[in-house]
């Protein structure tokens, strides 16, 4: 599966906050609402507090699933994983403009692995540090909380990166935004750009899936 072409609004539910004991179920519940996105959440526990997946559960679930999959590699060595990713199954990579000395040599080697790639930059990272691989990206992943735990606090200071970034890669590249996004929240970050929406908690955290995603699209509008 390949990123949906730029423009159309996405919601890609983020497994963070789903039930870690049946994964695989709780991927096809917002596949059957709709989402054609899921956001893989990848921690290493130590370019961020806390632990997560990593390739052979991701293999595991790609059996079951034909959604994008959209891994987020909150981890300090991207470099070292990015093959073993890809071979597990992700259509796009992101990874954090913090920890790459060479973002536009990785954007290059996710490309030569078949999948799309992206850059991501933590709530406190200014823009212009995204200003040249921005646009050789697929996709832009501006954070509006710290990476890491779901659940947290939705960042306006954050958020309004979002629009910076939409006028450096104009309308043919996804911005995508993790942390804090609800109802509440998702005008506001459509209002700046956003075109991806990952939202974890407020999808399932909520016992009708159907539901939670139709309030968040709604907002869109």
């Amino acid at each position: 599966m390949r990123l949906p072409p730029a423009g159309t609004i996405e919601i890609a539910p983020s497994i963070l906050s789903a039930d870690f004991g049946k994964l695989a179920g709780e991927i096809a519940e917002v596949a059957a609402a709709g989402a054609r996105i899921v956001h893989l959440d990848v921690m290493d526990g130590h370019f961020v507090p806390n632990l997560t997946i990593g390739p052979p559960v991701i293999a595991s679930l790609r059996r079951h699933s034909d959604l994008v999959f959209d891994s987020h590699l909150m981890i300090s060595e991207p470099g070292r994983y990015v093959e073993a990713f890809a071979k597990a199954g992700v259509d796009n990579i992101t990874f954090h403009i913090e920890v790459v000395d060479d973002p536009a040599g990785m954007v290059s080697r996710i490309r030569d692995l078949g999948c799309t790639a992206g850059v991501t930059l933590n709530p406190e990272t200014p823009v212009k540090t995204v200003e040249k691989v921005a646009p050789l990206c697929d996709m832009v992943l501006v954070m509006t909380v710290h990476p890491g735990f779901g659940g947290q606090k939705f960042m306006p200071d954050a958020a309004r990166k979002i629009a910076e970034v939409r006028k450096i890669v104009g309308p043919g590249i996804r911005i995508e935004v993790d942390g804090g996004i609800d109802p509440e929240t998702t005008p506001i970050v459509v209002s700046y750009g956003a075109d991806t929406l990952v939202a974890g908690n407020a999808i399932f955290g909520r016992p009708d899936r159907q539901a939670a995603i139709d309030a968040i699209r709604k907002a869109c509008q």
